[in-house]
């Protein structure tokens, strides 16, 4: 597989993943318990939740796409492009959760693209 879509394949997952957890969390309107306990055990029960549990499946197939790129890639080559998650993140955040735009936001973005492009080119 060609390293740069293993790389996409990671970020996309790790991305999915993320998204379906803060939809679900927002959508249940989650509130800790106070007790430690019984954080433990509402967190276990949590994680029987269809769509809570997919971001799980998510993060572990964003792992195998990781792995994947570490047989064909250097690892300093590589993680800078992980850097990007933010950006995704902010687009599809936007976009399905209806997240606040900044234009502050929008110029740290730039500067992780252009972070990104300097650390893999030179």
């Amino acid at each position: 597989m060609n390293p740069y879509l293993s790389i996409l394949g990671t970020l996309l997952f790790t991305v999915c993943g993320q998204i379906a957890l803060k939809y679900r969390v927002d959508l249940l309107k989650i509130k800790l318990p106070e007790l430690f306990l019984d954080k433990i055990i509402y967190v276990i029960k949590l994680l029987f939740d269809p769509i809570i549990l997919s971001a799980f499946v998510a993060a572990f197939i964003a792992s195998l796409f990781w792995i994947a790129t570490m047989t064909k890639m250097e690892i300093t080559k590589a993680y800078p492009f992980m850097s990007l998650a933010p950006v995704l993140v902010f687009l599809v955040g936007i976009i399905l959760l209806n997240e606040s735009f900044s234009w502050g936001k929008v110029i740290g973005l730039i500067f992780i693209i252009i972070g990104t492009i300097v650390t893999v080119k030179f």
